[in-house]
């Protein structure tokens, strides 16, 4: 029998998201913490700017969390959510670790779920610019180097 594999994020893709992320957020003058985590949603790396509240660590790690165990931006759950019922939106938003808010992305290859990144720190909107700045510089160094693609 052939064992099942997972492809999922590498150690340097882990690295280079933190660093994007980073760099994007000291662009807007902003302080984040910055989560990612594998295909599984186990911690990848995690790095936390000096300044930034110590709640943003958390919430970084379960934006990542929940974003790769549903496969999907943690943002899309407003519109997604509309027009449930109140039991369906409230004890979701009572899972532990879900979050509903924007700033945590699927990290996504030819549709396989290889992790995801959560950022903390901003805005929803300021969250959400640092996760994406992070996965479009990934996708262009994935072009760039076919044999770094995971699998």
């Amino acid at each position: 029998m052939t064992p099942i594999t997972f492809a999922s994020l590498p150690l340097s893709a882990a690295s280079l998201l933190l660093d994007t992320a980073i760099a994007h957020a000291e662009s807007l003058q902003l302080r984040v913490s910055v989560a990612v985590v594998d295909h599984a949603g186990h911690l990848l790396g995690f790095k936390r700017m000096p300044g930034a509240a110590l709640h943003t660590i958390n919430i970084a790690q379960d934006k990542a969390y929940s974003a790769v165990s549903f496969g999907r931006p943690t943002g899309d759950w407003a519109a997604r959510l509309a027009g449930q019922s109140d039991m369906l939106r409230h004890g979701l938003m009572l899972r532990e670790r879900f979050v509903g808010f924007a700033g945590g992305l699927p990290v996504l290859l030819d549709d396989a779920r290889l992790g995801a990144i959560g950022v903390s720190g901003g805005s929803e909107t300021q969250d959400l610019a640092c996760a994406e700045a992070a996965l479009a510089v990934l996708a262009t160094a994935w072009r760039r180097n076919a044999a770094a693609l995971p699998g």
